[in-house]
């Protein structure tokens, strides 16, 4: 592995963005010989991937294999991609995204109240108000936004 290469591997694992099966991407661009084509960059491997099915013709299953995915992949992959172009390449964030409960509405009481109330104090209040339960830290976040 060239010095390049293993700088671009360390960013790549740095970002998340090593390709979890680089050993089963056997498409003839990740042979080894172009060190531009890195089995183990994600992103680079699912753009190939579509590439391969829609410009080269290539099946779907036939294109999933070479590159280390399965159909289902392959179908989310360029779903999201379709949706998001090349941002829709990378994987999303696991988890949840931010508080459920936490409406505008809720958002827009918390910035309104009282300061001196603590985030427990505040809590009651909004519970006996709108009915939903909210935990201390969640209205301490939302007050620092």
């Amino acid at each position: 592995m060239t010095t390049a290469t293993s700088a671009r591997r360390r960013t790549l694992e740095a970002a998340g963005l090593v390709h979890p099966n680089a050993a089963g991407v056997t498409a003839a661009l990740f042979d080894g010989t172009r060190p531009f084509f890195l089995a183990a960059d994600k992103v680079q491997v699912k753009y190939e991937m579509l590439r391969a099915h829609v410009v080269d013709g290539q099946r779907v299953g036939a294109a999933a294999a070479e590159h280390g995915y399965s159909r289902a992949a392959f179908y989310l992959i360029a779903a999201a991609f379709d949706e998001r172009g090349m941002l829709g390449l990378l994987d999303e964030r696991r988890g949840r995204r931010g508080p459920t409960k936490l409406t505008p509405e809720l958002a827009g009481f918390i910035a309104a109240a009282d300061p001196s109330l603590s985030g427990a104090e505040l809590a009651e209040v909004i519970g006996a108000r709108f009915g939903v339960s909210l935990h201390r830290r969640t209205i301490e976040r939302a007050r620092r936004r």
